[in-house]
């Protein structure tokens, strides 16, 4: 039975002292000035004694991020069995081990690399695994959900608020957030909850995937592998990500702020239920948050 999760049931921790660092520079005027940064070091996931890749990331959820990757690159099935998970931070390497045998080697050079920031990749053959995917149709999204996940969302203590230079995504069900994960790159960040999903048996089928981050065919390939009918964005769309998702049955709904949204893809999910007019706009104080010129 699918596990029930209560709102943020994973939130970011910005307070962690190894997410981030502060460093002295200058400003525009010459002036000393001190700045938090984020973190970013390497992780070498193997899987089976294998080297699989090398990713870019903030450090937190090891675990997480190593299984989430798996799965969304298609190396890691449903019904696997999960012997083991073994992290040592020392020499920055995770190696998951499974009970069915593994060999990528072809896999392994068919990669493609996609538009997501710190060198996300897709392997070759995943579009051509969407075909036989089928997203719930029962699935609802209501304005008055949006509106209100945008809010908690927007106004969430984040790293990107406290140093920016990183991406959110968050699982939601209803107008509750539920895992909040945060990364140097988008593609992070979704892996990390699709290894969360798995590891805790959680159903895609009624869940809404929010990201800061802009909707493009590497984070529709995703959404759609883990089930999820809905994903919805602060930022803009690609064209590929949009033709993606209409192939799929994807509900995608970008520029999400405030009162303010488009769906280009999977209306019928959408429930008008909220007075748009009657909504305040976004303060200027969280606008920026998830932003177009955020470096996504």
């Amino acid at each position: 039975m699918s596990r029930s999760l209560k709102e943020y049931e994973v939130r970011p921790t910005p307070d962690d002292p190894a997410l981030s660092r502060t460093v002295s520079g200058i400003d525009h005027e010459g002036r000393e000035v001190e700045t938090v940064v984020v973190t970013e070091r390497a992780l070498t996931l193997f899987l089976n004694g294998r080297e699989i890749v090398t990713m870019m990331t903030i450090g937190d959820h090891p675990d997480l991020l190593a299984v989430g990757f798996l799965l969304n690159q298609g190396m890691l099935k449903a019904d696997d069995e999960i012997r083991s998970i073994d992290y040592d931070e020392d020499v920055a390497t995770i190696v998951v081990r499974t009970a069915r045998e593994t060999n990528y080697e072809e896999k392994l050079k068919k990669k493609v690399q996609t538009s997501g920031c710190a060198q996300g990749t897709v392997f070759g053959d995943l579009i051509e695994e969407l075909e036989g995917i089928e997203l719930s149709k029962s699935a609802r999204l209501k304005t008055s959900w949006l509106y209100g996940l945008t809010k908690k969302i927007n106004t969430e203590p984040s790293l990107y608020l406290k140093a920016g230079a990183i991406h959110g995504c968050v699982l939601c069900h209803e107008d509750r957030p539920l895992i909040y994960m945060e990364d140097v790159g988008r593609h992070n960040a979704i892996d990390k909850i699709a290894g969360y999903m798995f590891l805790n048996d959680v159903s895609p089928d009624d869940k809404i995937f929010y990201t800061t981050g802009r909707l493009t065919s590497e984070m529709v390939i995703k959404c759609v592998k883990m089930r999820i009918p809905i994903l919805a964005s602060r930022s803009g769309f690609t064209a590929w990500g949009v033709e993606l998702a209409r192939e799929a049955g994807l509900t995608l709904i970008g520029r999400a702020r405030g009162k303010r949204f488009v769906c280009l893809s999977g209306v019928e999910r959408v429930e008008f239920d909220a007075d748009a007019g009657a909504l305040e706009e976004e303060d200027a104080k969280h606008r920026r948050k998830g932003g177009e010129g955020n470096g996504d």
